[in-house]
Parts: structure tokens; sequence; C-alpha cells
């Protein structure tokens, strides 16, 4: 009798399903690894971009302190040149006041004399580093101040000014920095109409403060001035110091609001300064 021989039991067949699910599985890894690639180089591009900017703005604001300082300089020691020479013309107007021809040559060098008060005017104010002083005040008693300041200049170029402002219309602010900002926006406006024209200011409460826009009739404003004309030092003025609209937006800024500008479609540019402060009603 044969023995009879125990053999070993077979491995079980790998089932072609087993090897799917392995594939499947690999295959969605894969994926996964690819999609949080992708993720870590987008916010890799991202951080960098965000870097390069805030480095950009780093390196202006270190360009402008050195600026402020050396214009705050300039400018003290102008002024304090320029206080004796206004004593001196007003006593040779009264030497003069008899001699209409030399009256007219006088006048001309006490215009070029209030051109070179404004731009340190300018300076001075460009280089203030104050924080502002809030209060309540009427916007429209302020607008029809600077009417009233510009008002020989107005009348001189044939410019109509109009207003659209609420006599209830109150904000929070500093007044002399949102005059300043004001009028220098309104003299912007006068530059662009020197044959005449027409100045418009609106001013209106909205839910982050107050919104004041002017708006002029003149030739408008490219693409390329509107992104650059808020630069300190860049002017398309002849003789402009590229400040006016520096100091804009500087107040703009430390109100917590902003200041834009674009070119209207019916012709001219338009203005729009936001005070991001509370407003309110002015009382009864």
């Amino acid at each position: 009798m044969s023995e009879d021989r125990v053999l070993p039991e077979p491995l079980p067949p790998t089932g072609s399903a087993d090897l799917e699910a392995v594939l499947a599985a690999w295959e969605e890894a894969t994926a996964r690894l690819e999609q949080t690639h992708e993720t870590l180089r987008g916010e890799v591009r991202r951080l960098t971009d965000e870097l390069e900017v805030k480095n950009r703005e780093l390196a202006r604001k270190n360009r402008l302190a050195d600026l402020g300082q050396m214009a705050s300089h300039v400018a003290h020691e102008v002024r304090n040149n320029l206080v004796p020479v206004a004593l001196y013309l007003g006593l040779l107007r009264r030497r003069i006041g008899g001699d209409p021809g030399s009256v007219d040559v006088l006048e001309k060098i006490e215009a070029g004399f209030a051109a070179l008060d404004v731009t340190v005017n300018d300076l001075l104010h460009f280089t203030s580093d104050r924080d502002p002083r809030l209060r309540a005040f009427p916007l429209g008693e302020l607008i029809e101040d600077v009417r009233a300041t510009l008002g020989p200049q107005l009348s001189a170029q044939a410019i109509e000014m109009v207003t659209e402002i609420d006599d209830d219309l109150c904000v929070t602010a500093d007044r002399d920095m949102l005059r300043r900002a004001v009028l220098n926006l309104m003299l912007n406006a006068v530059d662009a109409m020197p044959e005449g024209g027409v100045l418009r200011v609106r001013a209106s409460s909205r839910a982050h403060g107050v919104e004041v826009q002017v708006a002029d009739t003149g030739q408008g404003i490219s693409e390329e001035d509107a992104r650059r004309v808020f630069e300190p030092f860049y002017t398309t003025k002849q003789g402009g110091t590229g400040l006016g609209l520096a100091i804009v937006y500087r107040i703009a800024e430390v109100h917590g609001g902003r200041i834009t500008a674009e070119s209207r479609p019916d012709g001219g540019a338009l203005f729009t300064l936001t005070i991001a402060t509370q407003t309110q009603k002015a009382a009864a």
C-alpha cells in the first residue's frame, strides 16, 4: 500500500481587484501631493509679491523721510529770509505809492514773492508729521472759506464755482488739515482751467465717513498721471513743486481715508477725497 502524500495548500491567487485598489490609492496620493505642491508654490509666490510690495513701501518711506528732513531745513531757512524781504516790500510800496509804473513793477515782485511763499508752505506742510486734531465742524463753512480765499482768482479766470453740500453736514476731522487738502484740490482745478470753466465741489455723508469731490472742466488727466500724480515732486505743471497733491494724499492717509483721480466722461478731471471719520448732522 502506497503512502499518501500531503501536498501543501496552494497560495490564493492575487486578484486584479487588489492591484487596482493599490494603483488607485497611489494615484490619489500622487494627486494630493501635486495639489499640495501647487498650493505651496502659489502661497510662496503670494508671499514673495507681498514682501516685494512691503519692501518698496519701506524704501519709499525711507526716501520720503530723508527728503522731509532736507525739505524742512530748506523751508525754514528760506522763510527766515523771506520775513525781512516782506517788510522791505511794504516800506517800498509806501515810498513809491505815487508812481503807477513803479507800483506795477512792485506788484509783479509781490506776485513772485507770494508764489515763493506758497512753495515754502507746501514744503512745511509736506514735512509736517503730526497727528490730526479731531473736532466736529460744518463742512459747508469750510468750503465757503476756501471759496472766499480763491474768489479773486476765480473771477480773474472766469471760473464758475458750483457747490452741492448739505447745510447741516458736519465732519469730524482736523480742520486745518482738511482745509489745506480742499484748497490744494481746488487750486489744482483752477490751474487746469486757465481759459475759464466750471469748478464743481460735492460733499456727501457715507457709511465710512465723508466724501468730497472736486471736479473741473479742463483737459482731464491721463491714466499715467492719475497713477503718479500723488507722488512727491511729480508734476505736469510748469513751475509746479509737485507737492500739492502729495500733501492731500498724506492728509487723507492720516485720517484713515484715501484720494483718487480720474478723468470725467464728459471732460475734465475728478478728484475724490475720503475722510474716514464719523460724520454727524449739525445741531439745529
